[in-house]
């Protein structure tokens, strides 16, 4: 058994309070790509190969389709065999275990009261991105990987080894595995500037670097795959996609109160980063200003690489470890747990599930071309309907996604070509989008179906 200290104790705390809000959040199933995921990940279960092609549209059928997430899918679509409460406490667990894994480096190093506003400000930034999707089991790998190189700076030496088979599953897990490699290429710039004798530690973080990248090859997609996250980030079409937008500051949010509680801290001067580490801290806000989906990235990684300079001001006392709180949060992780396994899920309408708009169609309706609300086509896929789009933007490319856009502007040349083109006879959008009013006014075009979540309209 595990020595009890003040840091473990901190990181089971940490731990259960991320699993109770993963575990119990309606929130973590409000994306349609948690839908399109899990029905991926069936389908490899079922074949026992990897999706190479896509098996779910009309529009791009049978178009190569880069599964980076191959992984991360089939473990989705095996906590599913659960149902959704399975969902949850997959989620809720790898939330869990990233928390723990950040409040314990933190507390490790700093003394109570600091380590808390860390850790909470720095999770806090995580919290938009807490959904069923691949990218909430890669934050433990992040953690985890941040943890050892920022460990490794401290010791002025290589990262350990014990890293690589770590680098080897993010590989095959999601695609902010590049991330990972770049923030290593950033410490070790950082340990050889810092370092009196610098060829020690260019040589010993090469060899590891090398090693790390030679790892990310070992995908089914090799070379491909190691590429892919930079193909990604190089579409010009995920500007309009929300998660890919500058972060939003007209609402007070965890991201905007963490920023300025840190300008706060860190004005006060009492705080001293070194300045390569100032840097890459300031890279990693201005990727978050840039893009929402980064600040998960930031709130996970921040602390982690503050920790030490934290700790010098504030150092974590060698005092003993409590075992009756340790024991407490153990007997919270219990009850959580069987209250989550008793308790259903039961889905219906939400956001991007229009459950109640779909089963008004008619099945020789739904097998025909749609055109459909892009939040929508997750939901689509879980119900067998081919959709015109979904979440998958790699897939679509640019083009496809600029037309798409023109589409829901509305541009009615663009609307009326598209829907030639493609033969659709239905469709289904939020009952507020723009496009909605353009097609009651189509000719041949009538509603069929409305409330306050979608609406549909079927070709005469």
């Amino acid at each position: 058994m595990p020595r009890i200290t003040p840091a473990l104790t901190f990181a089971l705390f940490a731990g259960l309070a991320a699993f109770a809000v993963a575990a119990f959040s309606p929130g973590v199933l409000n994306d349609g790509d948690t839908y399109w995921h899990i029905r991926a990940g069936e389908w490899m279960l079922a074949h026992g190969a990897v999706l190479r092609t896509d098996p779910f549209s009309y529009t791009a059928a049978g178009a190569p389709w880069h599964t980076q997430e191959w992984l991360a899918e089939v473990l989705l679509a095996l906590s599913w065999r659960g149902g959704w409460a399975g969902v949850h406490l997959m989620i809720a667990t790898a939330a869990a275990l990233t928390a723990g894994v950040v409040g314990y480096c933190v507390r490790r190093r700093v003394a109570l009261v600091p380590a808390l506003l860390a850790t909470v400000l720095g999770l806090a930034c995580a919290t938009g991105s807490l959904l069923a999707r691949p990218h909430i089991l890669s934050l433990l790998l992040l953690a985890m990987w941040t943890t050892g190189l920022v460990t490794a700076r401290e010791k002025n030496s290589a990262p350990s080894w014990w890293l690589i088979p770590l680098m080897l599953t993010w590989a095959n897990l999601h695609g902010s595995f590049a991330f990972g490699l770049a923030l290593a290429v950033a410490l070790m710039v950082e340990a050889v500037v810092e370092s009196p004798k610098r060829a020690k530690p260019a040589i010993g973080w090469s060899l590891f670097l090398a090693v790390a990248i030679a790892s990310a090859l070992l995908t089914p997609f090799g070379i491909a795959g190691l590429l892919f996250p930079f193909r990604l980030l190089a579409m010009t079409g995920l500007g309009n996609i929300g998660e890919w937008q500058a972060s939003d500051f007209s609402h007070v949010s965890p991201f905007a109160i963490a920023l300025l509680a840190s300008l706060f801290v860190f004005g006060s001067g009492k705080i001293r980063i070194p300045m390569f580490r100032l840097l890459l801290l300031v890279g990693l806000a201005w990727l978050a200003l840039n893009h929402g989906r980064h600040q998960m990235l930031l709130g996970v990684v921040a602390p982690l690489l503050l920790a030490p300079s934290l700790g010098r001001v504030w150092p974590a006392p060698g005092e003993p470890g409590k075992p009756l709180f340790a024991a407490l949060a153990l007997t919270g992780f219990s009850a959580l747990i069987a209250l989550r396994a008793a308790l259903p899920v039961v889905r219906g309408n939400d956001p991007v599930s229009p459950a109640t708009a779909l089963a008004h169609v008619p099945l020789f309706v739904r097998a025909t071309p749609v055109l459909n609300d892009y939040s929508f086509g997750g939901y689509l896929i879980w119900n067998g309907v081919k959709p015109f789009i979904d979440g998958r933007a790699d897939l679509y490319g640019d083009i496809f996604l600029g037309n798409y856009d023109a589409i829901t502007a509305p541009d009615k040349d663009a609307l009326a070509a598209t829907l030639a083109f493609y033969h659709v006879r239905w469709t289904i959008f939020g009952a507020g989008a723009p496009v909605v009013k353009l097609l009651d006014a189509t000719p041949g075009w009538h509603r069929f179906y409305a409330d306050k979540l979608a609406v549909v309209h079927v070709h005469d």
